[in-house]
């Protein structure tokens, strides 16, 4: 084969390479927006006047609404930090309305490296657990000192004995559970070190069911400080 043939050749290859990388990424954009419209009507299903808020922050999409009359908020967090085995998505779910507690409650699972969704690392004081709470959990506050209903917040944690809740956050503007959603496909991305989901969807049943336990906490950490006055 001559020099000549072997350039060609050579950059024949180059260049089918080249395509087939370019329609792997516009059909990898393309699943992308499907997913994320398949995303949006479920969630609009539960969430009245559901919005897209995002910021434009790389791999977090957030919704803004209503449910049962309170404001919530709804985030989708992909998280590649390299500390973890595999990609993860998140979905945190919010409610924002008033909770009677002093400070910030944060109750991790796990909590063995950095997240992209928390500010758990920043919180300096660590609380005892009452008797109720998982073993594999770590419960932080902003306040030293400061003391919280923990005996009915452990009245209130089925959802974590499931293996996919990951942190329980109370403040005064609100609580949050954050749920893993998916880890990326493991061949995918220890070849082109893409962070793919295959089909994770948002499930209606599953927004509908952390609300709920948000709800009945926060009703019954505000109901309790009502008696307490």
């Amino acid at each position: 084969m001559s020099e000549v043939t072997s350039a060609l050749v050579a950059g024949a290859i180059v260049a089918a390479l080249a395509f087939h990388f370019t329609w792997l990424a516009r059909r990898s954009r393309n699943r992308a927006s499907a997913a994320l419209a398949a995303d949006e009507v479920g969630i609009r299903t539960v969430i009245a006047g559901a919005a897209d808020v995002s910021d434009g922050t790389a791999g977090v999409i957030t919704w803004e609404g209503s449910w049962n009359g309170q404001r919530v908020q709804l985030r989708t967090i992909v998280d590649t930090l390299a500390t973890r085995k595999l990609p993860a998505r998140w979905l945190s779910v919010s409610i924002t309305e008033k909770v009677a507690v002093p400070a910030t409650f944060d109750m991790m699972m796990r909590p063995g490296s950095p997240t992209t969704f928390s500010n758990f690392d920043h919180l300096q004081h660590t609380l005892p657990k009452a008797p109720g709470f998982p073993a594999e959990a770590v419960l932080r506050t902003d306040l030293r000192g400061a003391r919280f209903p923990q005996g009915l917040i452990a009245d209130h944690l089925e959802l974590f004995s499931e293996g996919r809740a990951k942190e329980l956050l109370i403040t005064p503007n609100g609580v949050r559970i954050v749920w893993l959603l998916a880890e990326a496909e493991r061949a995918r991305y220890g070849v082109f070190r893409q962070a793919a989901f295959g089909d994770a969807r948002i499930d209606p049943a599953l927004i509908r069911r952390l609300l709920i336990s948000l709800s009945a906490l926060r009703d019954a950490i505000n109901q309790s400080e009502r008696q307490a006055a």
